[in-house]
């Protein structure tokens, strides 16, 4: 069992649990409700705050503020909470802060994200696995991102906004709507550029699916036909018959606020 560590200088509540082979760095602040996994790193002068779990393997570095109350005006202090899963790394300066009741009352994060320095994932965020978040981009709340997403830095989400599966925010966008899983959006307000191939291809997706993706991009994005009726001549096309295809075409049917065209 490995040792856990920490330093004379942290403070770590009594009603805080750490597990196996944690280390928490000077002036660290662990408060009551937080849950922390195995071999996590708590940097210097990183706050916790419960009700928070942590799952194993994270590092959290220097600043990091995690836990806090949601910046609603609504919130009367009820007991939502944050859950953050395993192997995140959550740079300088990063806060995520825990629920609002308007929703379940927990703001997630998922497993093996790179948050960089200075992002911010507001109350009620969802997010999955495998997704990066460049300097200082910053998450409203109830702000939906699925796996493998990449939001570059100096972005602007607006809350409620959803962004697909392997979608491309460019540096310094501004996004008030959905984002479609696959598709490239930059500027500010966003507008769609094209297809995020270059991920597509680094997440090991096989050139026939890319292809088949292509073709449901020109069909709903690049053909001029009302979104209805492109999603109608997809849904009729044998050949377009795909998991990745349906993905993209039932993120669209389910969009709120709307899909970037």
């Amino acid at each position: 069992m490995a040792e856990t560590t920490i330093h004379p200088t942290a403070i770590v509540d009594t009603n805080a649990r750490l597990g196996e082979g944690v280390h928490v760095a000077a002036y660290a602040v662990i408060g009551a409700g937080v849950e922390v996994g195995d071999h996590c790193v708590i940097g210097p002068h990183a706050v916790l705050e419960g009700p928070l779990q942590l799952g194993p393997r994270n590092i959290i570095s220097a600043h990091a503020t995690l836990g806090l109350p949601p910046q609603d005006n609504g919130y009367q202090g009820e007991p939502t909470r944050l859950e953050i899963g395993a192997d995140n790394q959550l740079r300088e300066f990063v806060t995520l802060h825990r629920a609002s009741t308007k929703e379940d009352g927990v703001t997630r994060l998922g497993n093996r994200n790179l948050l960089m320095a200075y992002s911010h994932v507001g109350h009620d965020g969802q997010l999955g696995d495998d997704i990066t978040i460049s300097n200082a981009s910053q998450l409203a709340g109830h702000v939906h991102v699925a796996d493998r997403a990449y939001i570059s830095a100096v972005c602007g989400i607006h809350q409620f906004v959803h962004i697909g599966t392997l979608a491309m925010v460019g540096g310094g966008a501004v996004v008030t709507q959905d984002v479609a899983p696959f598709c490239t959006v930059t500027g500010n307000r966003a507008r769609l550029r094209g297809l995020n191939s270059r991920g597509m291809e680094r997440a090991g997706m096989d050139a026939d699916s890319r292809r088949l993706i292509r073709r449901c991009y020109q069909v709903i994005f690049r053909s001029g036909m009302k979104l209805d009726e492109a999603l109608h001549e997809i849904a009729a096309d044998p050949g377009l018959q795909h998991p990745a295809v349906n993905q993209m075409i039932d993120f669209i049917r389910a969009s709120d606020r709307g899909v970037i065209r």
